[in-house]
């Protein structure tokens, strides 16, 4: 059974040969031709999700674990609209998504008819290409459609794809046409003068290397390693960075905490070299700006930001391309000890950090290091954004473990939704840390059928939005419930409804008990984890002073 709409074969067979396997589906009766077509093509695994927003993020996540292309299917209206969230996050992680939303014809915009906006080209600033279908003009649709998914072959990011259908919907038949899309996959990238770029960097007597959120690369370790291997490089990866090295500095935060202004500028680079997505730590970012490096490289396939107000080069390949060519053209330099200098105070912070776990009272960040060490090997770890990834950064994380997190707008919106979805693509057991705001804003990514068996939640709930008591502001106002957000709510009634095994703890010894058996049993779990709000913020403040 197919249907018999052209436009929405032409839409899946696009999908088809463009490999697009997975197809996730929110309901309605306009976008039934996709949905009839997607459901009964053998070719697709079809999901049903009813949130828009959350569908998209779940597809995202999806996304993030295969790194392929993956479709979302809409009704018309403001189902679209419940996309962008997603969207924009997909734009900025360059993470592949296939925006399909079904619409009313041109004739029926703006005429007071139900369930219709201007759909056309509504994610303009956050998308790589739009497509703008129209019935009965199969050769247009053909060159859009392959001009769009051509798109996904260059670079990753969400592609939107607009299919204006007129009544009736639901009409079917049991021939379908085959249409043959052919394209350049050859991905352009810049000739890079590696020569060049290799002569200003031996002659720099401070490099720094800098990494954004990244996947898991072993050989792109062994040539980032390479490298690094002179002592005037210094690399600085994050959590989300997914690359190791005993030499990497990897919590930068509490490397720079409470340096001096004469430290700062002995840490300032003569060249910055960054690749990756997007870096969560505020401290590097005000650094870089203050003290600014006379170069800054970004290696990256489609786009460079200038976070640092210093960038000079944009060097358009991708990041294991560049230092394969780039490592063997490297020279070890002899005196320095940019790299040493800085490993040392990274050695001296490690071990203060440790001296006052051992006596913090219990907090925010005394459960992080309770939850961080508690994480199975090989296994996976999404953090909501806010507080909760500023944290992991201050721990070094388990090397085999993966760490996600949505860095690409760093909204609260859509961490549950990604997570569930990127644990139904995983084969591995997986971990959602989650702050209280950021679960309960995204609590219908819980509506979700395809939830694994060993996925598993921790909200940490401190009753509100406890960023606002670390960031300097809000606590100045009188109007900082406003921004907190105070509550006293549980998740206990949301497990009870979705079939979640709940617990909960409210002391280091309970959460210590109930971590040891966490990841046993075949249930989806939530520990939820109730800490002092009056306290956090103050045992933060007390652990950052103990560094210096």
């Amino acid at each position: 059974m197919y249907p018999k709409k052209e436009l929405a074969q032409i839409i899946i067979s696009a999908c088809r040969q463009f490999q697009i396997e997975t197809v996730v589906i929110s309901p309605g009766s306009r976008n039934a031709p996709l949905t009839i077509g997607f459901t009964n093509d053998t070719d697709f695994d079809t999901i049903s999700i009813v949130d828009e927003r959350c569908a998209a993020f779940f597809a995202l996540g999806i996304a993030q674990q295969r790194q392929k292309p993956v479709a979302i299917v809409c009704t018309s209206g403001s189902a679209l609209l419940n996309y962008y969230p997603a969207v924009a996050e997909a734009y900025y992680s360059q993470i592949p998504l296939v925006v399909i939303s079904a619409d009313r014809p041109r004739h029926l915009i703006d005429i007071g008819d139900g369930q219709t906006i201007r759909q056309e080209n509504v994610f303009t600033n956050h998308i790589l290409y739009s497509a703008n279908l129209e019935e009965n003009q199969t050769e247009m649709n053909f060159q859009l459609l392959t001009e769009a998914f051509s798109m996904l072959t260059q670079v990753k990011g969400p592609i939107h794809i607009n299919a204006p259908f007129d009544e009736p919907l639901y009409e079917t038949t049991n021939e379908i046409k085959e249409f043959s899309f052919k394209v350049d996959q050859q991905i352009q990238m810049d000739n890079v003068d590696y020569t060049s770029l290799a002569n200003q960097w031996n002659s720099a007597k401070k490099k720094m290397i800098l990494v954004g959120v990244h996947y898991p690369d072993k050989e792109l370790e062994n040539l980032l390693d390479k490298v690094a291997d002179d002592p005037s490089v210094l690399v600085l990866t994050e959590t989300t960075s997914n690359l190791h090295n005993k030499r990497f500095i990897n919590s930068i935060d509490n490397l720079i905490f409470n340096l001096s202004d004469e430290e700062f500028r002995s840490l300032q680079p003569d060249i910055l070299l960054t690749f990756g997505g997007l870096i969560v730590s505020k401290k590097i970012k005000r650094f870089l700006r203050d003290y600014k490096p006379r170069e800054h490289w970004h290696v990256n396939e489609l786009r460079a930001f200038d976070t640092y107000f210093a960038l000079t080069k944009h060097i358009k390949i991708d990041s294991k391309t560049f230092f394969t060519h780039f490592s063997k053209l490297t020279n070890y330099r002899n005196g320095s000890d940019y790299e040493s200098k800085w490993i040392a105070y990274r050695d001296h912070t490690n071990k203060k950090h440790k001296e006052y776990l051992e006596k913090a009272k219990y907090s925010d960040l005394k459960v992080f290091e309770s939850i961080l060490d508690s994480l199975p090997e090989s296994s996976e770890v999404q953090f909501s954004n806010s507080a909760i990834i500023r944290y992991s950064q201050l721990f070094k994380m388990k090397d085999s473990v993966v760490v996600f997190c949505n860095r690409g707008t760093s909204g609260i919106d859509g961490s549950t939704s990604t997570a569930i979805g990127a644990a139904y693509a995983a084969n591995k057991q997986i971990t959602l840390i989650t702050g209280d705001l950021s679960f309960f804003y995204d609590s219908n990514a819980l509506w979700n059928s395809h939830i694994p068996k060993n996925f598993r939640i921790i909200v940490v709930n401190n009753s509100g939005g406890g960023i606002f008591k670390i960031i300097p502001g809000p606590n100045t106002t009188d109007s900082i419930e406003y921004f907190e957000a105070p509550h006293n709510l549980t998740a206990e009634h949301l497990c009870a409804m979705y079939g979640f095994k709940y617990e909960k703890v409210k002391n280091l010894k309970s959460l210590k008990e109930n971590l040891d058996t966490f990841y046993q049993d075949e249930q989806p779990k939530l520990l939820e984890v109730f800490t002092p709000s009056d306290e956090n913020d103050k045992v933060l403040k007390q652990y950052i002073n103990h560094l210096h």
